[in-house]
């Protein structure tokens, strides 16, 4: 279509499910900071003033059942929460974390004779495209933004008026391939009682216009914030988290397809997650590279195997190149054996908190290995390769 509108949502670090992959992901970080080979599988759930966790481990490290809940009493302070329903220091933390099994152990440990397998079968996506500095889609892109820039200022000016409960969804026309403009915005904030509409209205205009390129904003009428009219019980007081259940706002708004697993809660030998960077850092480089304006990468793995059942490229028909050149080369020149992600991208860093909020894709790679997927250090390469040779 030479005209078409997109939408994609965002969920804020206040979000019920949000807060549970950040807990998971907490633990994760907690485990490989003390034992960077930490094997973690870690589910959460949150309801009115009660946590839970669940889910296996093994390390050659000792993380306390009392550590443990008093990171996670403090990470949610931190995100915001002190209400009578949700309140860091009144909440219950129950924990039923148990040891591995023994039959995943022994398909997945490197032996003398045998390569370290993947953590469970599975498809994993990654996509990039050139909407975006950050080669995301751009209607991601900017309902991230407007939930970064709305916790930024209820952090700075509006605690007693905001909380930390927040859904933004944006919806672009485009026009010939390409994001033009607005056509509607979604906001839905939470807020103390006794704050008016009016008032979070003009809170957030300003943030959303602030959020978009200039001459985006739609007309008055296709702004909704607050639809509902009043958004004062939220969070997991409002509506139990859980781990894993915001899988397309966690990676590309629903422009490219997903993969079975969620990320979170899940240590760097878990292809579900590494595989899933891999697809990123390797779609991400082509766009980069200048060899296409859009890329979606798959890989497949089976349980227990080091190298891949699969790896699938498209460029949607923008490539300078053929599809078939540049998985070529992907395939000589990139190694896919889940250890060898793990070494290439730094994955056994404590490097996790941090992207269970806005998204795990799009954001700048970190000097710790935080990110470190989002590098573009192998354009120049694919360039000097397949560019400059067609």
């Amino acid at each position: 279509m030479a005209q078409y509108l997109f939408t994609s949502e965002s969920v804020s670090a206040g979000h019920p499910d949000k807060v549970c992959d950040q807990i998971s992901d907490l633990i994760v970080d907690l485990y490989l900071e003390k034992d960077p080979e930490a094997r973690l599988a870690i589910e959460t759930l949150a309801t009115t003033n009660r946590v839970v966790i669940a889910g296996e481990y093994r390390s050659n490290a000792v993380v306390s059942d009392s550590e443990i809940e008093n990171a996670i009493r403090e990470l949610v302070s931190e995100i915001g929460y002190a209400q009578e329903g949700f309140h860091h220091e009144r909440l219950e933390v129950s924990n039923f974390l148990h040891g591995q099994s023994a039959d995943i152990a022994q398909g997945v440990d490197a032996t003398d004779g045998k390569d370290e397998g993947a953590g469970d079968q599975g498809i994993m996506f990654g996509y990039a495209c050139d909407e975006t500095e950050s080669l995301m889609p751009a209607t991601l892109h900017y309902s991230h933004r407007i939930l970064q820039n709305l916790h930024q200022a209820r952090a700075e000016n509006y605690q007693d008026i905001l909380g930390p409960d927040a859904k933004s969804q944006v919806t672009l026309l485009y026009q010939d391939g390409k994001p033009i403009r607005a056509q509607k915005l979604l906001v839905s904030t939470q807020h103390a009682a006794g704050v008016s509409l009016e008032e979070i209205r003009k809170i957030v205009l300003p943030i959303l216009e602030s959020s978009l390129p200039k001459g985006w904003m739609p007309n008055k009428e296709d702004i909704l914030i607050n639809p509902t009219g009043r958004f004062v019980i939220g969070g997991p007081d409002g509506d139990t988290g859980l781990t894993g259940r915001k899988i397309i706002v966690d990676t590309y708004g629903g422009a490219a397809p997903h993969g079975g697993g969620a990320f979170s809660g899940k240590d760097p030998t878990k292809v579900d997650r590494s595989g899933a960077y891999m697809m990123r850092y390797l779609a991400k480089n082509v766009v980069a590279s200048g060899l296409a304006q859009r890329c979606t990468a798959q890989v497949s793995y089976s349980i227990g195997l080091a190298k891949p059942l699969s790896l699938y490229l498209t460029t949607h028909r923008t490539g300078k190149v053929s599809d078939q050149v540049i998985l070529d080369w992907a395939l000589e020149n990139i190694d896919l054996r889940p250890q060898a992600i793990r070494e290439l991208l730094a994955l056994n860093n404590p490097i996790y908190l941090r992207t269970a909020s806005y998204g795990h894709f799009g954001r700048s790679p970190q000097a710790d290995g935080g990110f470190s997927w989002e590098k573009v250090d192998l354009a120049n390469q694919l360039q000097q390769s397949l560019l400059k040779a067609a």
